[in-house]
Parts: C-alpha cells; sequence; structure tokens
C-alpha cells in the first residue's frame, strides 16, 4: 500500500510499504477514505518528537471503511464506516474504567521508555513516535486498529466523512479543553491559538455557557475564522500587546479562563521570552517554547482556570509557577480521552448542532501530501485545515 513516511526533520515521502495485517483477534484493518495533517503532526515534522524512527507513517486523524477483523470483534463488522480515536485504548484497565483513555495502562508496547522520560507512561497513539507506542499512523491506504471493540466509533449511513472526520482528534480536543476550563455561565475565555483545535475550543466554549470568547493569534486567515464561524473578538499579538489588551477588554480582571491549544513551537511576536526560547531550542538547550503558557499565567484572572490541549515534548523553562500558586490558580493538561467524547459529540453533528467541515481549507490526493505539509507548516495559500484522501 501507499503511506506518508517520516524521514527525518522537514522530510516525509510517499512510499510503498506492506499493508497491515491482524495481529491480535482484537485488531481490526480499516481502508482510509479520510484522514488529516494534524498540528500535532507537525511537531513530528519540525523534529521535536522524539524517537521518531525512518520510515514511521504518520497520521493519527483517521476514518474509514472495515475491511478486516480479529475474531474476538463483535461490535465491527466488514463494510461498516468507523472514525478511530487517535488514542489507543484496552477500555478494561483502571483508567479505561475511570473514561481516562489517554491514560491506558496497556496500550504502549514501549511503555518503559515513556516511564523514563514521563514516569508513567500514557496511552499508545497512531502515528506518533516509539516512545508512544511505534503504532503506524494512517496516512496511508489501509490502518490496523488495536482494540477495535473500544475505539472506532460506526456513522449512521448518508453522513459525509467531513463532518465527522474530526471526531477523531480535533473535536474532541477542542471540547475537553473547553471543559477541563470548568467554564461557568457568563465567563470570559481567552483561547490562545486559532488552529484546528483552536477553532473548535471556541465553539465547546460557546456550548459549555462562556459569555464572552476571545481568541489570540497573528494569522489573519484564522483570526477571520474565529470571527465568522466562532463568534469570537479576536487579538492580533503581533499588534497589540496580548497582556494589556486583555486588562482593557476585562476590566483589568483578566479573562476568568484561559487556553493555550498553541503548545511547544509558540510564537512570541518579537518578546524577549519568545527570543531566548528560539535561541535555546535551535541550540537544543530547550525542547519547547513555552511562551503562550507563560502569557496565560500572568493573564488568567485570580482563581481562574488554564487548560492546556497544547502538546508539550518535554521541559519548559522560565515557567512563573509562583503567580500560577499565588494567584490560586487551576491547571488542567492532558491528551484526549478521545472514546468519551465520540458519542455525544456525533449527535451534535447529526442534530445539526455543528458542522466540523467548516474548519477544511484544502483537500489533497494522499500522493499530495509531502506539499501539503509544507503548506500547512508555513500558513500558505490561507491553510488551515488539510484533507487527505488516499
Amino acid at each position: 500500500m501507499k503511506a506518508l513516511c517520516w524521514q527525518g526533520k522537514n522530510s516525509v515521502s510517499v512510499e510503498q510499504v506492506p499493508d497491515p495485517k491482524i495481529i491480535n483477534q482484537s485488531d481490526a484493518v480499516i481502508k482510509i477514505t479520510s484522514t488529516a495533517i494534524c498540528g500535532s503532526d507537525l511537531h513530528l515534522y519540525d523534529g521535536y518528537q522524539p524517537t521518531m524512527e525512518k520510515g514511521d507513517i504518520l497520521g493519527h486523524e483517521n476514518m474509514g471503511e472495515v475491511v478486516e477483523v480479529g475474531k474476538e470483534i463483535k461490535n465491527l463488522k466488514v463494510g461498516d464506516r468507523v472514525v478511530v480515536p487517535f488514542t489507543i485504548s484496552c477500555g478494561q484497565c483502571f483508567f479505561c474504567q475511570k473514561g481516562l483513555f489517554s491514560c491506558c495502562d496497556n496500550s504502549n508496547p514501549n511503555a518503559e521508555m515513556a516511564r523514563e522520560v514521563m514516569g508513567q507512561s500514557p496511552a499508545g497513539l497512531f502515528g506518533f513516535s516509539h516512545m508512544l507506542g511505534g503504532y503506524a499512523g494512517g496516512q496511508a491506504e489501509y490502518l490496523r486498529v488495536p482494540f477495535a471493540d473500544v475505539g472506532p466509533i460506526k456513522i449512521p449511513d448518508g453522513i459525509p466523512d467531513e463532518k465527522v472526520l474530526f471526531l477523531s482528534d480535533i473535536f474532541p480536543t477542542g471540547y475537553m479543553a473547553a471543559e477541563n476550563c470548568d467554564i461557568e455561565a457568563g465567563d470570559t475565555v481567552a483561547i490562545w491559538g486559532g488552529g484546528p483545535v483552536g477553532q473548535f475550543a471556541i465553539k465547546s466554549a460557546w456550548m459549555l455557557g462562556a459569555g464572552r470568547v476571545i481568541a489570540i493569534d497573528r494569522v489573519p486567515e484564522r483570526l477571520r475564522m474565529a470571527e465568522q464561524h466562532g463568534k469570537a473578538e479576536t487579538i492580533n499579538f503581533e499588534e497589540v500587546d496580548v497582556y494589556d489588551r486583555l486588562m482593557e477588554m476585562t476590566g483589568g480582571r483578566g479573562p476568568d479562563r484561559c487556553m493555550d491549544a498553541v503548545g511547544c513551537e509558540a510564537h512570541a511576536g518579537g518578546k524577549l521570552d519568545g527570543i531566548v526560547d528560539n535561541i535555546k531550542t535551535a541550540t537544543y538547550l530547550a525542547t519547547d517554547r513555552a511562551h503562550v503558557l507563560r502569557q496565560a499565567i500572568m493573564c488568567c484572572r485570580k482563581a481562574g482556570t488554564i487548560s492546556v490541549p497544547g502538546v508539550y515534548v518535554g521541559f519548559l523553562d522560565k515557567i512563573p509557577f509562583g503567580a500560577a500558586m499565588n494567584k490560586g490558580l487551576t491547571i488542567k493538561a492532558g491528551q484526549t480521552h478521545v472514546q468519551r467524547y465520540l458519542e455525544p459529540l456525533l449527535k451534535k453533528v447529526v442534530n445539526g448542532e455543528i458542522d466540523p467541515s467548516f474548519i477544511i481549507t484544502h483537500r489533497m490526493p494522499l500522493d499530495d501530501a509531502p506539499k501539503g505539509y509544507e503548506t500547512f507548516k508555513h500558513k500558505q495559500d490561507g491553510c488551515i485545515k488539510i484533507v487527505l484522501k488516499p
């Protein structure tokens, strides 16, 4: 089959690789009908995620048609259309039983590698480094799905791929991020990052009762989408000082809830800490650029909440933790417990409460994926979200 393979920093290519096969009787194999390039994929592309190996197949936003199932699979059959969560979860361990699917104890075969870095291992993830399982991703023609009786959700007939594809990651991620904010009715929610997760976080904040949503970015297309589709107020961080503007907009109190939907590759608009971050990451003295998290801590109102769906990969430098402690902030982070959200969010799509396809700006065949990565990375041609059609 054809698959998009990681070849090194800023290098991917479409290659012929062996077709996936059933390994365990709880596996399924699907023929990919739609997959997408995610901002998290860019962390791999840019070389920030350790333990990638040449030839690894990328892609964790996947859906398709079931073509083979193991003998233990009772809830799926050949021909079913399914969306596959990016988190791989056993459904039986302590964490899965609590609905904490991204913390699964049993789905990462390289758990010891992750323990050395994190203390404990999170769940395995599709297409996301060997430290997180070394699982092949779905930017390919076919995908093996472990624990297929736990992850994939069947899609009703008549709903096009593009309305449900993002149940695999960015819609649940934006929703859980908003949920982690503990939004109370009427709250002001400030969201750093107007990329795909940020856009769904905006939508989700409204769903959960926000009275005001403010989106912070510098890319005109993202800011425009946040205004037009998300009904958000916007701040361009290259034009104004974010702290000063947020204090002005909130009467000096600060936003009630803040969200870092950017993560480890934050841009800082010329701020000194961002310049230092760039130097340190370029010289391998640091792993992450944490400007947004620092800024959110300083901007958030006292006793407020900061939610962090943005991906971080290592150690953060110069975090104002004294401010977080003395202001009484709550900080919540984590990979998304996707399986928890599949049914309720699918229901919202089916009922017409949201059409997630608004986020798509580009569609490409799989063969054009290397070009797609460059287009997405450099935000060319108004690119916000790319869907690949193998």
